[in-house]
C-alpha cells in the first residue's frame, strides 16, 4: 500500500526545512550580542555551525528510509534542500574558523592543516559535499545521467568523515561525537547492500 500525502504537505515540509535552517542562523545572530556564547563567542559560533551542518546531513540521510517506511516518494524531495543547507552551514563553519579564529592568516591556516588531522578530514568532507551541491542543479542532474547517482553515493563517505572530524576536534567529552558516529553507522548500515554493490563495480 502506497501512502498518498495531501498535496500541501510536501510543500509545507519543504518550507519547514528552509525555516528551520534559517532559524538556527537567526538564533546565532541573536545569541552573540546576548552573551549566550560566553565572553569569547568565536569557539561557540564555530561549534554551532559545524554541529548544525552535521545535524542537517544526518536528517538528509533519514529521508530515504523514512520514505520507504511510509511508502511515499514525495518525501524524497526533501533531500535536496536538506543537503544544500548542510553544505551552506558547513561553508559557514569553515568560513568562521578561517575568518574569526585565524583571521585569514594563510600561513597559520596552512600550519593548522599540517598539525591537526581533524581539519584535513573536515576539509575533505566539505569538498565532497561541495561537489554534490554543485551537481544537484537540475540541468546537471539530467546531463550526468547515471553518473549523477554514482557521484552522490559519496555522501555516505561524508556521513562518516564528519562525525570523525567532530570526535577528533573535541578536547574532552567524547560521548556526543560518539553518538553522532553511531547514528551515522546505523543510517549507513541500512544501505549496506547498496554500498556493497557500488564498491564492487
Amino acid at each position: 500500500m502506497v501512502l498518498r500525502l495531501p498535496g500541501w504537505l510536501p510543500r509545507a515540509l519543504h518550507l519547514l526545512v528552509h525555516m528551520g535552517a534559517m532559524a538556527g542562523l537567526l538564533w546565532l545572530g541573536w545569541a552573540i550580542p546576548q552573551g549566550l556564547l560566553g565572553g569569547d563567542p568565536v569557539p561557540g559560533i564555530i561549534h554551532w555551525l559545524g554541529k548544525g551542518a552535521l545535524n542537517l546531513l544526518l536528517l538528509c540521510l533519514c529521508v530515504s528510509p523514512l520514505a520507504r517506511f511510509l511508502k511515499t516518494s514525495a518525501l524524497m524531495r526533501l533531500r535536496r534542500p536538506l543537503g544544500l543547507w548542510a553544505l551552506a552551514w558547513a561553508c559557514l563553519h569553515l568560513g568562521s574558523w578561517m575568518l574569526l579564529d585565524l583571521q585569514l592568516e594563510w600561513r597559520l591556516i596552512g600550519a593548522e592543516l599540517v598539525k591537526r588531522n581533524y581539519i584535513v578530514v573536515g576539509m575533505v568532507a566539505l569538498f565532497v559535499l561541495l561537489a554534490l551541491g554543485i551537481t544537484s542543479l537540475p540541468a546537471l542532474v539530467r546531463r550526468m545521467g547515471r553518473r549523477w547517482q554514482q557521484l552522490h553515493n559519496w555522501v555516505y563517505l561524508v556521513a562518516l568523515l564528519v562525525p570523525v572530524h567532530y570526535w577528533w576536534s573535541v578536547k574532552s567529552g567524547w560521548r556526543e561525537p560518539f553518538i553522532y558516529l553511531l547514528l551515522a553507522l546505523v543510517l549507513l548500515g541500512g544501505r549496506r547492500a547498496r554500498l556493497l554493490r557500488y564498491w564492487r563495480r
